[in-house]
């Protein structure tokens, strides 16, 4: 059952969205049910279940289909989402929703900010659109930067590195020439 309280702020963060403005909304606690990927997970708390894109990084892409591949590091990068939130309490600070409906939102736990591990890890890059009013993304580079130059994770790759933004477009253009 919905409270009144979070289907007015989930209202009132809609509406915000919608004309444009940027929210800051701290969610609360919420379990990590499910991790789809390395920066989207499924969570339940006050009556709701809700869909987090971890803002501020872009981790590989996972298959999206039989026939396709994941992008390298794609499945290393849900499994280490995974062993640090999967069935665990979280909190979740919301800065509003993403076009697909998700919240746009940083993760902790215990304190930690999970979306700052993933980088840290090498297990996803620094988000390369403009980030959201009231979100400090200074500390995500640096971790990037360190991530990199000792060749964690994904930088391992070296020069044959594709970002997760490269990745969906060249294989967006590939489905579509497949559909001519």
């Amino acid at each position: 059952m919905i409270t009144a309280q979070v289907l007015a702020r989930s209202i009132l963060a809609l509406f915000l969205v919608l004309l444009g403005v940027p929210t800051l909304l701290h969610a609360g606690q919420f379990k990590i049910t499910r991790v789809l990927d390395g920066d989207t997970v499924t969570a339940v708390g006050h009556d709701i279940e809700i869909k987090v894109r971890l803002v501020g990084i872009d981790a590989p892409e996972t298959s999206k289909g039989k026939r396709e591949p994941g992008q390298p590091f794609s499945d290393k990068s849900q499994k280490h989402l995974a062993a640090l939130v999967l069935n665990k309490m979280v909190d979740v600070k919301g800065y509003g929703l993403d076009r697909y409906g998700r919240i746009l939102g940083v993760v902790h736990v215990n304190g930690e900010n999970i979306n700052l591990e993933m980088i840290k890890a090498g297990l996803a890059e620094v988000y390369r659109g403009d980030p959201p009013r009231g979100l400090d993304v200074a500390p995500f580079h640096q971790a990037e930067k360190q991530a990199r130059e000792a060749k964690r994770g994904m930088w391992s790759q070296g020069s044959k590195y594709v970002s997760p933004k490269e990745w969906r477009t060249a294989r967006g253009k590939s489905r579509w020439i497949q559909t001519i």
